[in-house]
């Protein structure tokens, strides 16, 4: 259907250890952690350890 918003958005997870590396995500804009900025633990392979990612806005 034409016209219709999409449910996710997605985002860009960006390398707290300063990096470059950043993963891409969907999340629900909706509901109860719609207002906190996701953060995960992910794998950096720049630095070959799993660091914390955390959001930012897809430029």
């Amino acid at each position: 259907m034409a016209g219709t918003k999409g449910k996710y958005i997605i985002v860009r997870l960006d390398s707290t250890a300063g990096t470059g590396h950043f993963y891409t995500t969907t999340r629900n804009p909706r509901g109860e952690k719609a207002r906190e900025k996701l953060r995960m633990k992910k794998y950096d392979p720049v630095v070959r350890k799993h660091v914390w990612y955390e959001e930012k806005k897809i430029k």
